[in-house]
């Protein structure tokens, strides 16, 4: 009989109502394709994207991010602290089981009001119990507080997931960067060093009395401007330097150079359609987990208005010697069931489940917006990249003319044709042309690694698998996707 009552209470449990929403994806108002088209290009967004810059110390310094970048290892744990409450959450689904024991010797007072009568004052007191207790899921709270906690879980690990995302571009845009500056750097020297040979010259015929002091104030102008530019470019160099160390989970310090700018490969721009972008981007399935999360939160609270039940049992035995402990008249035993309903809460239940409704119409408005964020990114990194190798072929032939023009203008003025003015012109020209040229071509490498990132793509499992937080011991949130009494409608579609 009670194995037929507790097989009852099972199946209540398992098949009673479930309420609340069930979670179904919103269509989504997307674009049917980007506006600068990129369909003739080949897919390489799930490879390892930044081993087409063809640098070996890139990709060892990514590499040295991934396994010690402290952003990872935190993202990493706190993927175990939500599975730790998955599990806290799920196990109030079962019964649960306990058992004890205890051995006491005690004395009784023999002038108390209630005196012991025909028994010493001192006996023993030996007990031994298991006892289980379980609440009945009738009306779905707790698989509605597992569903939110699973759906959590998995949005740890897609946080994780858009930690290396983002970890993986920003040491590729800080190394980019710092190789703009070392090349800007190289071409401020190389103009300073000849500035100063030019005042050199400059003082020999001011001595010599063939050049005016006017002409000469303006060399020693040009050389200054020049030289100053070096302790910035050199500042920015340190303090790049420093910033990519702590990417890779090192203290600040000089970082390894491979090969130059001009010498990276550049890479392909990935083509896809923007329906591919929701299944690639981690921000996306994290923020639609969210939503998951917030959707089941609302059965739970709504499930506060009706009775809460719950059995309890006790089997053990107990005796005042040890020697008759487990014999049949130390037996005990006791079964209960108890039954909560709330009557007047005062908008206790009513006031959780209108904030678990704002918190998931909240979560919906975030994903959607993050849907369109993520176009707008897209977009506007296709733009910029687009754009930018434009731009770096205009200031590539600039360049050439005002290499031509300080030529020029150089030997015009060594023939008495024009005034020194126009040599400085022209050097200033190009100067800061070489320097805006080099700016724009690491701008345009860096708009290359923005669109892998924006893009998303499986280069992140890749990327994934060269941490060093992955262990195969511990459950991923893969293996939580069909626990037992969890409602299959929440699965994302």
């Amino acid at each position: 009989m009670r194995r037929t009552l507790a097989s009852l209470a099972a199946a209540l449990s398992l098949s009673g109502c479930l309420l609340g929403p069930n979670y179904s994806r919103q269509p989504v108002d997307t674009p049917a394709t980007y506006r600068f088209a990129t369909a003739e290009a080949a897919d390489t967004a799930n490879t390892e994207w930044w081993k087409q810059f063809q640098d070996p110390v890139l990709d060892e310094l990514i590499s040295t991010a991934l396994a010690n970048n402290k952003d990872v290892k935190i993202a990493a744990a706190r993927v175990d602290q939500f599975l730790g409450q998955f599990v806290t959450t799920r196990s109030a689904l079962f019964p649960q089981i306990s058992a004890g024991a205890t051995a006491a010797r005690q004395r009784a007072s023999v002038a108390g009001p209630q005196p012991l009568a025909g028994f010493g004052p001192i006996y023993n007191d030996f007990q031994a119990s298991v006892s289980a207790a379980w609440e009945l899921d009738l009306f779905g709270r707790n698989r509605r507080l597992t569903e939110a906690a699973r759906a959590n879980l998995l949005s740890s690990e897609e946080g994780r997931r858009a930690t290396i995302l983002s970890l993986v571009a920003s040491v590729a845009s800080a190394y980019l960067n710092l190789r703009s500056f070392d090349k800007q750097l190289e071409i401020a020297k190389a103009t300073t060093q000849s500035r100063a040979e030019s005042v050199h010259v400059f003082t020999l015929r001011f001595e010599g009395g063939e050049v005016s002091q006017m002409e000469l104030a303006q060399s020693q102008s040009e050389y200054e401007a020049s030289l100053a530019t070096i302790p910035q470019l050199e500042t920015q160099i340190a303090q790049q330097e420093d910033a990519l160390s702590v990417l890779l989970g090192a203290n600040p310090g000089p970082i390894v150079r491979g090969r130059t700018l001009g010498e990276l490969s550049t890479p392909v721009v990935p083509a896809g359609l923007p329906s591919d972008l929701l299944e690639r981007r981690p921000d996306l399935l994290q923020a639609e987990q969210d939503l998951v999360a917030a959707n089941a939160l609302i059965g739970a609270a709504r499930a506060l208005y009706f009775p809460q039940i719950s059995l309890t049992g006790l089997f053990g035995t107990a005796s005042g010697q040890f020697s008759s402990l487990f014999t049949g008249p130390s037996r005990v035993w006791s079964f209960a069931g108890q039954i909560t309903q709330p009557i007047f809460t005062a908008g206790n239940i009513s006031g959780q489940v209108q904030s678990a409704q704002a918190q998931q119409q909240a979560a919906l408005l975030t994903y959607q917006k993050s849907i369109q964020v993520a176009f707008q990114e897209v977009d506007d990194a296709l733009i910029a990249s687009q754009k930018l190798h434009e731009q770096l072929e205009v200031q590539g032939r600039q360049v050439v003319a005002l290499s031509t023009y300080s030529r020029l203008a150089r030997a015009r003025y060594e023939g008495g044709y024009t005034s020194y003015i126009e040599v400085l012109d022209a050097e200033r020209s190009l100067f800061n042309a070489q320097l805006s040229q080099t700016q724009t071509q690491a701008a345009a490498l860096v708009s290359f690694v923005t669109l892998y990132k924006v893009m998303g793509g499986g280069w992140v499992v890749a990327a994934d698998k060269m941490t060093t937080q992955q262990q195969s011991a511990t459950p991923t949130p893969s293996d939580v996707s069909a626990k037992p009494g969890q409602p299959a409608s929440q699965t994302v579609q």
